[in-house]
């Protein structure tokens, strides 16, 4: 992926991701999603530092994940995380968790990320630097 608006991370799976199945835990996929989506703000600027200089935070507001095929002990994945869309005080995050060695989704989510103010707890509006750096990314352009 070359597209700056796409961020990619990559995940080698271990037996701590592993669960009575076999498999990478569903509970793993989530907090994946939030170590990628905090990895991509930190990239470009806005990591916690930050973030508390600007008064805000990221909290969670739903996630949703879909479950393609298993990951195995071993497997090496690229996650990918990119902006969907963004509204006055919220965006949706977008994922998708690709095998390495035979290209398959293994993997795919989404995340709705509410800006809020730190010091009064409620959402507010986000600020134009960061939707300067965040840009919507179209359905037809994802990976």
């Amino acid at each position: 992926m070359s597209d700056e608006r796409i961020f990619q991370q990559t995940i080698t799976v271990d037996k701590s991701h592993i669960d009575v199945n076999g498999h990478v835990n569903n509970v793993v996929y989530v907090q994946w999603m939030q170590d990628v989506a905090y990895a991509h703000s930190s990239s470009v600027g806005y990591d916690n530092k930050r973030l508390s200089e600007l008064g805000s935070t990221w909290v969670i507001r739903s996630h949703f994940v879909k479950y393609h095929r298993p990951a195995l002990l071993g497997d090496e994945l690229i996650a990918y995380t990119w902006p969907g869309s963004i509204k006055k005080a919220s965006a949706l995050r977008k994922y998708k968790f690709v095998r390495v060695k035979d290209g398959a989704t293994v993997a795919s989510g989404e995340s709705d990320w509410v800006y809020i103010d730190r010091n009064t707890g409620r959402p507010k509006a986000i600020e134009d630097e960061i939707l300067s750096v965040f840009a919507e990314l179209p359905a037809d352009e994802e990976p």
